[in-house]
């Protein structure tokens, strides 16, 4: 088979390479059960060239297939718990083991806490009103640059995202409630948009009721309630760009937590490392012309209601 003369490629090659493919997998099945070991027949060549049987012979031999680099098991919990559970690092990597973001690898072991983004959850059971909970401890988190805070009430426990001012012992209420009165909120209470007055600082907005949090969940930031209109509230993000969401989404009054995250020093090269961010390069990059400072408009409303468009009458 190692010669290059031609008779290479025969049908007796092909056959040679058959076999030797079969007893690789006797080798690797043994372990099995018998009924399982035996390979299904290789099908016939097509009639042609002489070397597409050696190729369809061979093709059994490969081992390459898309290997899970990670272990999304803590991602794919169904049972809440506040104890943290246990992650493993991807190192940039994605599904099939190749690198698809540069820069990340190493660093300090993490365990993930799992955060309640949804703040109106009720117990099994309970009727659908406002509730209180405790703040029974605040801390820091591998994973965020935001605290968190560990809340009790009931028969049950959960992490939430902490305030700026938020601190063990505090009572936080969660209400759903839209009266015709806006409500006096203290900071790190969930109310309804449409229930809060004009001007609120908020954070830990929801996009859609019900959904839980996906805005402003960034350390120090915080949002303002800029105006209500027709069921609908306009909401300025951290960006200054403005968000119209219905008045039945719930946030949470004040500001997210760890304010002066943005003056940390990081002081050398190491703690980047603990951090699980790898050098890049060193060499010097010309800066072109994104560089200068440019004045843009601000992009358009982003607005999650489907509000129903008036037709003209004829």
């Amino acid at each position: 088979m190692g010669r290059s003369g031609p008779g290479a490629g025969t049908p007796r090659a092909a056959a040679m390479a058959a076999g030797l493919c079969r007893a690789f997998g006797a080798l690797l099945l043994s372990a099995a059960p018998r009924s399982a070991a035996r390979l299904p027949a290789l099908p016939r060549a097509p009639p042609g060239p002489p070397w597409g049987a050696l190729a369809a012979a061979c093709r059994g031999l490969g081992a390459s297939a898309p290997r899970c680099t990670t272990n999304p098991l803590w991602k794919c919990r169904v049972k809440y718990t506040v104890r943290p559970v246990g992650m493993k690092k991807t190192g940039g990597r994605d599904h099939t083991g190749r690198i698809r973001v540069r820069g990340i690898g190493g660093g300090h072991k993490r365990r993930y806490r799992m955060i309640d983004f949804q703040r109106l959850r009720y117990e099994e059971g309970a009727p659908p009103q406002p509730f209180t909970e405790k703040v029974i401890d605040v801390r820091y988190d591998p994973c965020r640059s935001a605290d968190i805070a560990l809340v009790a009430g009931g028969n049950r426990k959960r992490w939430i995202i902490a305030t700026e001012n938020m601190q063990p012992g505090d009572i936080i209420t969660n209400s759903n409630h839209i009266g015709r009165m806006a409500v006096s909120a203290n900071e790190g209470d969930a109310h309804p948009l449409g229930a809060l007055p004009v001007g609120t600082l908020i954070c830990n907005l929801e996009s859609h009721p019900g959904k839980g949090a996906q805005y402003i969940r960034a350390a120090g930031t915080c949002g303002v309630l800029l105006r209500k209109v027709n069921g609908t509230a306009i909401v300025q993000l951290p960006s200054k760009r403005h968000m119209q969401v219905l008045e039945t989404c719930v946030a949470t009054v004040g500001r997210v937590s760890n304010v002066d995250h943005n003056k940390r020093v990081i002081g050398k090269a190491g703690r980047n490392r603990w951090l699980g961010k790898r050098p890049h390069t060193g060499l010097w990059h010309r800066k072109g012309g994104w560089a200068g400072r440019k004045i843009k408009p601000l992009p358009p409303m982003k607005s999650y209601v489907n509000l129903p468009r008036v037709t003209a009458q004829q």
